[in-house]
């Protein structure tokens, strides 16, 4: 009817006008509508999208697990040009992490080399690069261990001592109070894509407060810490703190990172995370002791409580009033170490009863919650925390079965110079030593019997020149350390002595192979005393005169002279006496066996000392006691009487070509026969190369060496054999020729021979003529 109306009044084609406008004008308050509409639709399903992620962590899981797939590391020979080492973390610092660079250039200064290294991927080396802390599976614990020859432990100690090495260690009771304190939605299953590393409720909340403080300082409130970003900050965060927002990201990222590293589901790093805070929260530390890290080291360092006796009792139901307040005593411990972690140095050293108060309130809040009954609580509410006053004293060790160890931990404290073994005892350090740890356990054992008179006795050590019969064993301290020659090295096997005290005879004292000798000497020097002593103490003061004045050494001659001026005459206070005789301690020509010698100090300022016996056995002054031996061989050979002075000092004594003969004779067998097993097969480089391994690397020994072996050599011959000993000394073509002409004035000098000391003559000789020949 309407377009009937309308068809009288405008026509056909004014109707048909109309309805088009009409029907245009729908389509467009529809599209207006719609896109409202659509507006409205898209931030709900953004909504519901934000609100299923921080639930389900869909899209965390899939972008966070991709970038944990491509941070990986693999060991490759050599050194590695780009590892950005940890710098401020306490666990970085704990472990020696932190240190790596230093270490390593310390041990490349003691010619270590690095034979293995990381290489770090791409991804792992732009993620720590651009902030975040290096992602890799850490341990709970680690500490310095020594391994002998044969890769078994001779040392080992773990930091934290105590700890829950998985999730199924811990007792459920510890684990429920602990999540619903820090973390209460940590093991839902309802969402296994979960990220550990943020708590959405918690983190908005912390920011809304963030945004308010900007205008009043009250409103700032509120922390967005989980058990996961609080391990990287107990670990890796400069002094274990949150100093500032943006290492609270730092935090939360690779908290992330690392919690996705073994896929896009994670409850099994969320019960890692668990067992991983409750063993590395800090308790401050004991004096004495050292840090205190973890929950299962704390209750034992601040209560006493040992971690095995807490999980029987923790798991386990109470069945009598005695358990009741057993369980009640270590929960309330454990509870308040889970608090205590807040604020550890004030909680359990100057706010104890602060700490009380707290652990009651959540005592109350827990039974509240259903966490714990009502029973265990009041039993908890009733008991109170017993802190240690002491801790118990160390197990005691043996100093003497342990020597080659602490030998060893002080060379690595050199070595990587640390301040103390504290530090190197926490290291995740293992050293691999040359010891060969079962006898060296044996050996330790046999000395330590030694102190024993029934044990000397059946050794066969009790006798003449040996121990007193009647004399205490214990007196006497023993030594051995035993080497093994290799191709390159000599091995150290065994390193041990009877001393059960720190100081280490072996290493501490001046008794290598030289100091030895001085030990002797020194023996064979009192005996000598000892021994003119019983001779000559019934003669009168006019007869010790008459004797001195005859001696014909000196040793007989002070002697004599000391027992005739002296009114203390017993054995002991001649032979004080005797230590107190002074020798020159300058350098001098010898006569030896080996010829001629000329020995040098360790110490430029003992060349111009008169030191006593005994200062000189105490500063092991070489040349002292040269002098000291060329007394002791004196007054042997003034004992042969008569015949014997005249064989030495009569060419014309008959005898004397028989004695010479019969010496000559011995000492071709014994030293030619071994210095020819020692030298033939050689070539002539080889012979002199290991001839001249004896000198000390300075260009005239060498030079001289070079020319008594071979002096029709060509000086060309002569300059590559010094430039080939000498590689690090620039000697020009003066040098060599300065050196040639000395080599040549010196060519079998006997009054030279000091540069050739530590060669033997016949030694000498035989490569001498098997070069020639």
């Amino acid at each position: 009817m309407v377009d009937a109306i309308f068809e009288r009044i405008l026509g056909r084609k004014g109707r048909l006008s109309l309805s088009l406008r009409f029907s245009l004008a729908a389509v467009i308050d529809a599209i207006k509508a719609l896109r409202h509409g659509l507006v409205v639709l898209l931030l709900a399903v953004l909504a519901w999208a934000a609100i299923s992620e921080m639930h389900g962590s869909y899209l965390q899981s899939w972008l966070f697990s991709i970038l944990a797939r491509n941070m990986t590391f693999a060991l490759a020979q050599g050194p590695s040009d780009a590892i950005p080492f940890p710098k401020a973390g306490p666990y970085d610092q704990r472990l020696g992490y932190a240190g790596l660079a230093s270490f390593m250039r310390s041990l490349a200064a003691r010619h270590y080399r690095i034979a293995e290294q990381a290489r770090w991927s791409p991804a792992l080396s732009a993620f720590v690069r651009e902030g975040g802390y290096a992602v890799y599976r850490e341990k709970a614990r680690a500490g310095l261990e020594i391994l002998d020859r044969h890769k078994q432990a001779i040392y080992r100690v773990r930091y934290p001592q105590r700890y829950f090495p998985d999730f199924e260690s811990i007792p459920p009771l510890l684990a429920q109070s602990l999540l619903f304190i820090e973390d209460k939605k940590l093991l839902e299953t309802d969402y296994p894509r979960r990220d550990p590393a943020i708590e959405w409720r918690r983190f908005l909340l912390a920011v809304a407060g963030r945004i308010a403080g900007l205008f009043d300082r009250r409103l700032r409130h509120g922390g967005a810490s989980t058990l996961a970003t609080q391990i990287e900050k107990f670990e890796h965060s400069p002094g274990g703190r949150t100093r500032s927002d943006g290492e609270k990201l730092r935090q939360m990222l690779t908290a992330a990172v690392r919690a996705y590293t073994g896929g896009p589901f994670t409850l099994s790093a969320r019960r890692r995370i668990l067992a991983s805070y409750l063993n590395a929260e800090p308790f401050g530390s004991w004096p004495g002791y050292g840090e205190v890290i973890g929950v299962p080291e704390a209750l034992w360092v601040w209560y006493g409580t040992p971690l095995g006796e807490a999980e029987r009792v923790l798991r386990k139901p109470a069945a009598t009033p005695e358990e009741l307040a057993l369980k009640a005593r270590i929960y309330r411990e454990a509870l308040s170490l889970v608090l205590a972690g807040r604020r550890p140095v004030y909680y359990l050293q100057g706010g104890r009863a602060a700490l009380a108060h707290l652990t009651d309130y959540y005592l109350r809040v827990l039974a509240a919650a259903g966490i714990i009954d009502r029973p265990l609580r009041d039993a908890a509410l009733k008991t109170r925390l017993r802190f240690r006053k002491a801790l118990p004293p160390p197990p005691e060790a043996s100093f003497a079965a342990n020597k080659a160890i602490d030998r060893l931990r002080a060379t690595l404290l050199g070595d990587l110079r640390l301040p103390s073994v504290y530090n190197l005892d926490r290291l995740d350090l293992t050293a691999y030593s040359t010891i060969a740890g079962k006898t060296q356990a044996k050996v330790s054992a046999i000395l330590s019997r030694l102190g024993d008179r029934n044990t000397v006795k059946s050794l066969g050590l009790v006798g003449n020149r040996q121990l007193l019969g009647a004399a205490s064993p214990d007196r006497v301290k023993w030594s051995v350390v035993l080497y093994e020659r290799g191709k390159s090295a000599n091995y150290v096997r065994i390193h041990a002595d009877s001393l059960d005290e720190p100081f280490d005879i072996n290493s501490g004292a001046k008794l290598q192979l030289g100091s030895t000798a001085k030990l002797r000497t020194l023996i064979t020097y009192l005996d000598v005393m000892a021994g003119l002593y019983k001779r000559l103490e019934p003669l009168p003061p006019r007869a010790l005169k008459d004797f001195a004045a005859g001696a014909q050494d000196a040793l007989s001659k002070w002697a004599a002279l000391y027992l005739a001026g002296t009114r203390e005459k017993s054995l002991q206070a001649m032979l004080d006496a005797a230590m107190q005789r002074k020798y020159s301690g300058s350098p001098a020509a010898f006569f030896t066996d080996g010829g001629v010698e000329v020995y040098a100090n360790f110490e430029k300022w003992e060349n111009d000392s008169h030191p006593t016996v005994l200062i000189a056995f105490q500063d092991s002054i070489n040349n002292a006691f040269i002098r000291i031996m060329r007394d002791i061989v004196r007054y042997y050979v003034a004992q042969g009487g008569e015949r014997t002075k005249r064989l030495l000092t009569d060419p014309n004594d008959p005898e004397r070509m028989v004695y010479l003969r019969r010496f000559a004779r011995r000492e071709g067998q014994v030293f030619l026969s071994r210095f020819y097993r020692e030298y033939a097969g050689l070539s002539p480089a080889q012979m002199l190369q290991k001839l001249t391994r004896h000198l000390r690397p300075y260009p005239l020994p060498l030079a001289v060496a070079f020319r008594s072996i071979d002096p029709e050599a060509s000086e060309s011959a002569f300059a590559a054999f010094l430039t080939r000993s000498l590689p690090h000394q620039k000697l020009g073509e003066d040098k060599l020729w300065d050196l040639y002409r000395q080599a040549s004035v010196h060519l079998f000098s006997l009054q030279d021979r000091g540069y050739l000391a530590g060669v033997h003559p016949l030694a000498l000789w035989l490569v001498r003529y098997l070069v020639r020949h």
